[in-house]
């Protein structure tokens, strides 16, 4: 965990913060007008009072009484209208500034490169966009503003004690001190222990969010018991964090309360004495002074209460922002975009690794010409998906050059190269959404008449017509309510319908039965005519078929050639890789 300052109140932060106040300001310095008046008229109603009591109850004036009581009621009415359009602006302020913020972190998130989702937690990024952003509107809602209010409550109550007594005024004023420091305290204490409750948010959000997404493994290898226990362990450290701010709580409150009792009693004990002894202390004096140490002390509570709320949303937007000052995005300086590709393809001296030091491709070099098809082979690791990955930039490598038609990939937009080169991987995502917005992906420019015309091209448009509503059928989260080849061969159509001038097959028929193969063998003979292709495939018809194949071992080109051409080696990679991969196949 990261260490805590403690500070009382990030001002750099909150600097940030007021960026996206900005464009609402109007509503920023309404807020802040309303939170003056609120404090005028909140304080005028005791002071009334007092008038009350000392000049027309004590001389029974009933005539200027009732004048009076019409005064406390019209500060009364306009208090509360005042405080309603404060709390009213004060939560628009915080609900748009939150939608804003959440849009710019949600964009931020989206051009992420690969490598940062592969070192964050799914859970974390959903308790950043989600509950941590809501966290931030209470800062303008119950935060800041309200204790913006409470203070300049309290500097209004100082000045009206001064004026009428100052001798009353010390009595309250010699109380301040300890709820002050109890109060500093409390909020020192509130921070450390609020960044350890975010802490363990975060990490409970986590293990739920995977354990819920893996309950097939979870139940598969009987670990119910084992994950039970370790949800245990989570819950418990994120119970203990927040039972900290409990006990807190529990310490604070009861010496603010015991603090305001002992100012009353001593208030009472030396005006009525003063009062009783013939002194110029009046009733009315002590009335105030009663309900102004009240308005004085609560807010100092309410302020510790606030801070409370505030500390967790300034807490959540220094997470926030951290995401957002994040450089992690894939350098989109490209400013090429071709209308089509020709689709050749070149690579040269290629190095890549994960992680520093550790190599996954070491200097690859390789030539694919247009509409050529391109199997590439080798053990797991060997730095075949990594290619691909490449190729999409999705990340970005560590020296050499990769060019289609002469071109470095750096000098094309992000947009015209994903757009002309396809995927299809063998994890197919599909959102849970219809069938047919699985397809287009949302994109307007792709219509229905399409999208069958489509799937009727590759041989699936009866399969997908023998489901319930066809082409709106909703397939669920991750597309559950479909079997694995299902799912490739709607993954296929989606890039089909693309119409791209480069295909990747990554392993994209390894989950698939014989039927769905043979669908997707068709569609592959029709989709690749006359387009640069590269597969990476353990499936013998379609590497056979390839013109070339490329085989990889530790981020090395060891072989390349045709099938049989690298049969005919002796002692080869290939030949060992499609005796051990492809000779029971072949056998079936």
């Amino acid at each position: 965990m990261a260490k805590v300052s403690g500070k009382i109140f990030d001002v750099q932060l909150f600097s940030k913060l007021l960026e996206f106040v900005k464009p609402y300001k109007t509503t920023y310095y309404f807020v802040m007008i309303a939170a003056i008046l609120l404090s005028l008229f909140s304080t005028l109603t005791p002071y009334l009072l007092k008038i009350t009591v000392d000049d027309y109850i004590r001389l029974q004036d009933y005539e200027g009484m009732v004048l009076m009581v019409s005064l406390m009621l019209g500060a009364l009415l306009m208090e509360v209208l005042f405080q309603f359009l404060f709390v009213f602006y004060a939560n628009w302020l915080g609900q748009k500034v939150i939608k804003d913020l959440r849009v710019k972190l949600f964009k931020k998130i989206l051009f992420f490169k690969m490598a940062y989702f592969d070192k964050s937690a799914v859970g974390r990024l959903v308790t950043r966009a989600v509950s941590d952003i809501e966290t931030i509107a209470s800062i303008f809602s119950q935060g800041l503003f309200m204790i913006i209010a409470d203070l300049l409550k309290m500097v209004l109550v100082i000045g009206v004690m001064l004026y009428v007594d100052w001798r009353l005024s010390l009595i309250v004023f010699s109380i301040l001190p300890i709820i002050i420091y109890a109060t500093r305290l409390f909020q020192k204490s509130m921070k450390i222990a609020f960044e350890e409750v975010r802490l363990q948010v975060a990490n409970l959000n986590s293990f739920v969010q995977e354990r819920i997404s893996g309950m097939k493994i979870v139940q598969l290898f009987h670990r119910e018991k084992i994950e039970y226990d370790n949800f245990i362990s989570i819950n418990e450290k994120h119970k203990q964090a927040w039972l900290k701010t409990v006990w807190f709580n529990s310490i604070f409150f009861p010496i603010a309360e015991i603090s305001s009792s002992v100012t009353i009693g001593l208030l009472v004990w030396y005006g009525g004495f003063n009062l009783i002894s013939g002194g110029d202390i009046s009733l009315g004096a002590i009335f105030l002074f009663i309900q102004m140490s009240q308005m004085l002390f609560r807010p100092l509570r309410q302020i510790a209460d606030k801070f409370n709320t505030l500390q967790m949303g300034m807490v959540a937007a220094d997470r926030i922002f951290k995401i957002i000052e994040t450089e992690s995005s894939i350098e989109d300086n490209g400013t090429f975009k071709p209308e089509k590709f020709q689709g050749a393809i070149s690579i040269d001296q290629l190095r890549f690794s994960y992680i520093p030091g550790e190599e996954v491709l070491c200097g690859i070099s390789l030539e694919i010409n247009a509409g050529e098809t391109i199997a590439i082979v080798g053990a797991t690791g060997a730095g075949k998906s990594t290619i691909i990955n490449l190729l999409s930039r999705f990340y970005e490598f560590d020296s050499g050059t990769i060019a289609i038609d002469g071109v470095s990939i750096r000098e094309y937009s992000l947009e015209a190269l994903r757009k002309h080169v396809a995927v299809v991987l063998q994890d197919v995502f599909l959102f849970a959404d219809s069938l047919f917005n699985n397809i287009t992906l949302f994109n307007p420019e792709i219509t229905r008449a399409q999208v069958i015309k489509a799937a009727k091209t590759i041989g699936v448009h009866d399969f997908i017509e023998s489901l319930p509503e066809g082409y709106d059928y909703n397939v669920k989260e991750r597309g559950v309510m479909l079997s694995s080849g299902q799912r490739q061969l709607i993954a296929f159509l989606r890039a089909y319908i693309s119409e791209p001038n480069i295909l990747v097959l990554d392993e994209a028929t390894s989950s698939v039965d014989s039927y769905s193969e043979e669908i997707i063998q068709n569609a592959i003979d029709t989709l690749t005519k006359g387009k640069t292709s590269i597969v990476i495939a353990h499936r013998l018809a379609t590497v056979k078929n390839a013109n070339r194949i490329v085989v990889l071992d530790h981020g090395k080109i060891v072989e390349q050639g045709t099938h049989t051409e690298l049969l005919n080696i002796p002692n080869g990679f290939y030949a060992k890789l499609y005796e051990i991969q492809f000779a029971e196949s072949e056998v079936l």
